[in-house]
């Protein structure tokens, strides 16, 4: 314990390094991150890909202030070996966050934890706290800076020289990105201020949200930044003061006349908008070797004025230089660069399309009864599997109290449907398990299926993974007021975890999530027990296109195929039975689909409903066997 606070273990992959990089880019970000946090938060590991890495040469781009420890995979805790790195672990081994983003999160939320003072640590979760909290899976601007940007500077300068031609797909995304208008909270107030200083002259005209940006900045700084765009002001301004007081001034008349579709955009100052945030932090070492690797070879750096921009930006940033001097990071500086505002962006034509976002319509007309009969016509229809032990029910009343998902605030009726949509799922797991299986709960959120699963199953290993950190924070709390020992708590996104189990189970998995649990159930020949919902949010990504099956692609376009999502989730208990009967049928298609897909990975897949069917509006448990 230190000052009260659990010690916890930061785990990070460790191949190689090049001058001032540690490869994978990730553990650069990661230590860099430290560094501008200042904090020796963690006792850091570093985890060598292989036997044969020499670590004996790591040290010139390690933080001179941190101690740090080397250990092979196979010594790594249980539950993170099961993870990809990096990943933190609390002392007890049972706690595991692991992925770039969430072991960057709560590096920051630890650090304002520990002092309260660095409410700046905290800013870079953004206005909301959201800052790369979304899925990589299911966010185009995570997945880019998570995972698209740095894999694709590491492969560029693990390349020979000779195979490098033109500018990673993905940094032309980026300086695509920063080229596009902003979108913040108050961005209406600042693009009306930014309309009234066009109008008054760039000199004349100091809005009162960015009047005191400059104020605390050294005389070299405001040098640098006079005269500034009011992005930039306002920018600063939340960097060198922790609040900014209201302002009663306002706008002149024509100003606050003016329509919201004819004020003047507003221009990156950061990489998501006007303020530094974590994307930030984790671009910069990936664009920084970038840099260092092109100025290496003499490419041409003018076609990326943005970036170069960016790049100059973000190091008078309070805070980032020190880091980059603690990561011994040497900043290169291209003055010459700066005076290309103007300069055109080339190549976005090169971009990859599962790069960009998905911009399919899925504004249809009409309504699901031409693709049901086509699919009818084709001999395909909604097939649903008996129960088979449909009257099976916990002994709740003599369960502990924990155990039970009525804990907490949530109504008798609702506890009641949760304790038959439990009985269903633990009926099935408990029907396949034996002894010493590994049971794993994705998407788990506070627990209920995973803490049920424990206690009813002491001989099994449990482990819940949920990217949600207070939802895991609470079935933790309830699985230690039960004193269970068979579980393990991974904060991840389920391509983070690697592990292998025997049963994959999940409760209403929303859209594609359920589709990434029975891939990776296959992946693992792991039997799954699964419950759909939020059909409607189905959508072609990086990892999947639909419709899954062959039948069905044979017979259905994808747009066809978004009907039936779209109407699937269509069974609320207050729509007309009849209409809900339809829901249930699109449901059923939907999920036969799926079923098809998995047998063609040699399984045996049923659809069934839950029993009773009122236990919930989306009821169907899709159960899948390996052959």
């Amino acid at each position: 314990m230190k000052g009260g606070v659990t010690e916890e273990h930061m785990y990070l992959a460790y191949s190689h390094q090049s001058e001032d990089c540690i490869f994978p880019l990730h553990t650069s970000i990661s230590l860099f991150l430290l560094s501008y946090c200042d904090r020796k938060l963690f006792k850091v590991f570093l985890v060598p890909s292989s036997d044969n890495t020499d670590d004996h040469l790591f040290g010139k781009a390690q933080p001179d202030d941190l101690e740090v420890h080397f250990i092979s995979r196979c010594q790594l805790p249980l539950v993170v070996q099961s993870c990809c790195l990096p990943a933190i672990v609390e002392e007890n081994g049972k706690f595991c966050r692991a992925g770039l983003s969430v072991v960057l999160r709560h590096i920051i939320q630890k650090t304002y934890e520990i002092d309260p003072s660095k409410k700046l640590v905290l800013e870079l979760l953004g206005f909301k706290k959201t800052c790369l909290k979304a899925c990589a899976e299911v966010s185009q601007w995570t997945r880019l800076c998570e995972i698209s940007i740095p894999q694709a500077v590491e492969s560029l300068l693990n390349a020979s020289p000779d195979q490098y031609q033109a500018i990673p797909p993905e940094v032309l995304l980026l300086e695509k990105k920063l080229g596009e208008p902003v979108r913040v909270h108050n961005d209406d107030k600042i693009r009306r201020q930014k309309l009234q200083q066009q109008k008054a002259g760039d000199k004349t005209v100091v809005p009162a949200l960015a009047k005191r940006a400059t104020k605390n900045l050294s005389p070299e700084e405001i040098k640098d930044q006079e005269p500034a765009s009011l992005e930039l002001r306002v920018a600063f301004s939340k960097l060198v003061v922790q609040e900014i007081p209201a302002t009663t001034n306002r706008e002149p008349s024509h100003i606050r006349k003016t329509k919201t579709s004819d004020l003047p955009p507003l221009e990156h100052v950061f990489a998501e908008g006007l303020y530094f945030t974590l994307a930030d932090v984790v671009l910069l070492p990936c664009i920084h070797q970038f840099l260092v690797f092109s100025k290496k070879h003499n490419k041409n750096l003018l076609d990326l004025p943005l970036i170069s921009s960016w790049y100059h930006r973000v190091q008078e940033v309070p805070g980032v230089k020190s880091a980059a001097v603690k990561c011994n990071m040497q900043f290169l500086q291209f003055p010459d660069l700066l005076s290309f505002p103007d300069e055109q962006l080339r190549d976005f034509d090169t971009i990859p399309d599962d790069l960009e976002e998905e911009h399919e319509d899925n504004q249809f007309i009409g309504g699901p009864r031409p693709t049901m009969t086509k699919l009818m016509e084709s001999g395909i229809e909604a097939k649903f599997s008996p129960h088979p032990c449909p009257r099976w029910t916990l002994d709740w009343n003599s369960l502990p109290a924990a155990v039970s998902p009525g804990e907490g605030k949530m109504s008798s009726d609702r506890a009641l449907r949760k304790q038959q949509q439990l009985n269903n799922l633990v009926s099935m797991v408990t029907k396949l398990s034996k002894p010493g299986d590994v049971i794993v709960d994705f998407c788990s959120g506070g627990g209920h299926v995973g803490i049920v699963l424990a206690h009813m199953l002491p001989s099994c290993q449990v482990v819940l993974i949920e990217n949600k950190e207070l939802s895991l924070v609470r079935a933790k709390d309830r699985s230690d007021e039960l004193g269970l020992h068979n579980i393990w708590f991974i904060q991840a996104n389920l391509d983070y975890f690697k592990g292998t189990f025997n049963i994959g189970v999940a409760l209403h998995a929303c859209g594609v999530a359920t589709d990434m649990v029975i891939e990776h159930c296959i992946e693992a020949h792991a039997a799954f027990v699964i419950c759909p919902c939020c059909y409607g949010f189905i959508q072609n990504t990086v990892k999947f296109t639909f419709p899954r099956s062959h039948r069905f692609k044979e017979v259905l376009s994808y747009k066809e195929h978004m009907i039936l999502c779209r109407f699937a989730d269509q069974t609320a208990v207050q729509l007309p039975p009849e209409r809900r009967l339809i829901g249930k049928h699109c449901m059923g298609l939907v999920d036969l689909d799926r079923a098809w897909a998995a047998e063609g990975g040699n399984y045996s897949v049923q659809v069934m409903s839950m029993e009773p069917e009122s236990c919930s509006p989306k009821n169907n448990m899709v159960v899948g066997v390996p052959i």
